[in-house]
C-alpha cells in the first residue's frame, strides 16, 4: 500500500468512527436571564444545563443528561424582563425569563409597551414567584411608602420588569421620578450603593433568597419594608399580576420578621417561530428526572419550579403557550 493510500484509508476510518458525532446537528439556544446578583441568572443557568445535551454526550438512557440531543443552551446575563421580551421578539435570543406583568403588557402592546407590541412571544412554563423587596439600611424605618418622597431610591435597571412595575405601583401612591431621586441600577449595584450610604432604599423583584441581599445582610445588615394592607391592595390594583406574598422571617438571617409584600410569577418564554418539535423536546427535558435533580440542588428557588405549577396563571396572562410546549402538557394530561 502506498503512503497516500495509507493516509486515505486512515482518514476514511477516522470519518467512519466520527460519523455518529458529526451526523448529529448542533443547535445553539440562548436564554436571556438577568443580573448576576439576582435570581434569573442562576436559574437560567440551571435550565440551560438541564435542557442541553451536546453532540458526543451520553444519551439519557445511558446515564447521561436528559437534555435535547445536539442542543447547547447558554444562559446570558441581561437587564432582565423587558430586555428579554424585546430580545426574544427580535430573534436576538431563542428564549428568556420574564415577569408575568411585563409579558402581559408586551404581548398586548399596552402600558409601557403602547405602540411597541410583542406579538410573537410564547410561554414555555411558569417558573416561580418573584417577591418584590423594598430594601432599607439596617435599623431604617418607613412609616409608609409615601416616606420615600425626597429620598434616593433604586428603581431597578432600565428595561427591567421590576422597574416597570415599581413605577406603576409608586405612581398609585403619589410617588414619581419628580419627587424622588431615582437610580437605575441592577440588584448588585443597588446593594453596594445602599451599603455605601448612596441610596436610602431600593426595589428589586426576585426569587428568594437573593444573592446580593444575602451578602448585604451578612456585611452591613438590612431591613425589608413590610407593606400595609392598603398598600398591598393599591399595588395589586396598579399591577394586577403582582399579588400578595410573604417573605418568611429568617429568609435572610438578619431579617427576623415576616414581610408582607407583592410578588409576580417568573416565566420562561420563547418565540412563536421556534420549531414546534424543538420546543416540545425542550419542555420535555425541562421536566426530566435529571433536570429535577439540578433544580433541587441548585438555587433555593429551584425547588419551587415544578411541572405541577408549570401552567399556573398562564391563562390569565393572556399569552399563548408555544405549540411545542402545549403538545407536551397535553401529552402528560395537563391540558384537555
Amino acid at each position: 500500500m502506498t503512503f497516500m493510500k495509507r493516509i486515505s484509508a486512515a482518514l476514511m476510518a477516522g470519518a467512519l468512527l466520527a460519523g455518529p458525532a458529526l451526523a448529529q446537528d448542533m443547535t445553539f439556544f440562548r436564554i436571556g436571564t438577568g443580573g448576576a446578583g439576582g435570581t434569573y441568572f442562576p436559574i437560567g443557568g440551571i435550565i440551560a444545563n438541564a435542557i442541553s445535551n451536546p453532540p458526543g454526550s451520553r444519551p439519557c438512557d445511558e446515564g447521561g443528561n436528559c437534555g435535547v440531543p445536539g442542543l447547547v443552551a447558554m444562559a446570558q446575563s441581561t437587564n432582565a424582563s423587558a430586555h428579554n421580551v424585546n430580545a426574544v421578539q427580535a430573534g436576538q435570543m431563542e428564549a428568556g425569563l420574564t415577569g408575568a406583568a411585563t409579558l402581559h403588557y408586551a404581548y398586548k402592546g399596552i402600558g409601557v409597551f403602547e405602540g411597541n407590541q410583542k406579538p410573537d412571544v410564547r410561554v414555555i412554563a411558569n417558573l416561580f414567584p418573584e417577591d418584590l423587596h423594598l430594601v432599607l439600611p439596617k435599623d431604617a424605618k418607613l412609616n409608609g411608602l409615601a416616606d420615600l418622597k425626597g429620598k434616593r431610591v433604586g428603581i431597578a435597571q432600565a428595561g427591567s420588569g421590576t422597574q416597570i412595575a415599581v413605577e406603576l405601583i409608586l405612581a398609585a401612591h403619589g410617588i414619581t421620578r419628580d419627587n424622588i431621586e431615582e437610580a437605575e441600577l441592577n440588584n448588585t449595584q443597588s446593594a453596594e450603593r445602599l451599603a455605601d450610604g448612596q441610596l436610602d432604599a431600593y426595589f428589586y423583584a426576585a426569587g428568594t433568597p437573593v444573592a446580593a441581599m444575602i451578602q448585604l445582610d451578612n456585611t452591613k445588615g438590612m431591613e425589608i419594608y413590610d407593606w400595609t394592607e392598603e398598600e398591598l391592595k393599591t399595588g395589586n390594583e396598579a399591577v394586577p399580576y403582582y399579588i400578595r406574598s410573604l417573605i418568611p422571617a429568617g429568609t435572610y438571617p438578619g431579617v427576623d420578621y415576616d414581610v408582607d409584600t407583592l410578588a409576580v410569577s417568573g416565566m420562561l418564554i420563547t418565540n412563536a417561530n421556534q420549531p414546534e418539535e424543538l420546543v416540545y423536546e425542550i419542555t420535555k427535558a425541562l421536566w426530566s428526572p435529571t433536570a429535577r435533580k439540578l433544580l433541587d440542588n441548585g438555587h433555593p428557588k429551584g425547588k419551587a419550579i415544578t411541572v405541577e405549577t408549570a401552567l399556573d396563571g398562564v391563562e390569565g396572562i393572556g399569552v399563548p403557550l408555544h405549540p411545542g410546549a402545549e403538545k407536551y402538557y397535553r401529552e402528560i394530561g395537563m391540558l384537555k
